[in-house]
Parts: C-alpha cells; sequence; structure tokens
C-alpha cells in the first residue's frame, strides 16, 4: 500500500463555511494522483468538514443558520471557557463531520456536479484551521 500525506491550513474570519475544493483537487493534480481513496481529518474540535452544494451561497447561509437555531448561543452551557460559541461549536462539530472519505480515479477526484469540499467554522472569532489529508492507494 502506498501513502501520501498532505497538510491543509486555512485561515477564518469567523464562523462561516469556507470551500476548500480547490485546494484538494490542486494537489490531487500536483502529486498526480490516480486511482485511491483520499481521507481528509480536521485537526480540531470546534470546527467540521462537510461536501456541500457548491452552486448557490443561499444553501451555505441557510446550513450556518439552521445549525445557529439547533445549538443556539447561551447560557445554558456549563463549558465555556473560550467564550458564549465555545460549547455550542464543540456541539456542532459532533454533529457534522470530522473527516471526509473521498474516492480519487483517473487521477480525478469523485465529487458530484454541484458538490464542493467545506470547513465549517463553528467560532466567531478569527481562526486558523489545519487538517491533513492522507491518499491511499
Amino acid at each position: 500500500m502506498h501513502q501520501l500525506f498532505h497538510k491543509i491550513s486555512i485561515k477564518t474570519k469567523g464562523q462561516d463555511l469556507y470551500n476548500f475544493t480547490p485546494q484538494i483537487v490542486n494537489w490531487v493534480d500536483d502529486e498526480k494522483l490516480n486511482n485511491g481513496i483520499l481521507n481528509i481529518n480536521i485537526l480540531h474540535t470546534s470546527a467540521s468538514l462537510m461536501i456541500q452544494e457548491n452552486a448557490d451561497p443561499d444553501v451555505l447561509k441557510d446550513m450556518k443558520n439552521f445549525f445557529d437555531k439547533l445549538v443556539p448561543m447561551n447560557k445554558s452551557y456549563i463549558h465555556s471557557t473560550e467564550g458564549k460559541d465555545d460549547m455550542p461549536a464543540h456541539i456542532k462539530s459532533a454533529l457534522t463531520n470530522n473527516h471526509l472519505s473521498l474516492s480519487v480515479k483517473n487521477k480525478e477526484l469523485i465529487l458530484g456536479t454541484w458538490q464542493g469540499l467545506y470547513l465549517f467554522e463553528h467560532r466567531l472569532e478569527k481562526t486558523h484551521q489545519n487538517f491533513k489529508s492522507a491518499f491511499y492507494r
């Protein structure tokens, strides 16, 4: 089995969804990755990863609004060490994904026509999120 690892960093501007599809597609192209499995893991507990529609930005707004209503930022949480968004960020992360597994076939990342890869930052302040991708062939 052949393995190849790659680190990705994204500077966020606070709570939002950040498309990182181009970074992954460029890495697949640059490394000439052929057929295999690509695993992407976020290295933090207050952000998550998701595959989501990339054609209509309203989908991303609705997704963010849905999770804000589902997990409100209020004083009902015991854990609030880093602020009012601390525990809600952990809960949102638990409800979504901390890793994604994707196929690469014939040097192409397999995604649907309207699908993109997103970092879902759950914290209000700017952050620097790191995640790792690993390719297995």
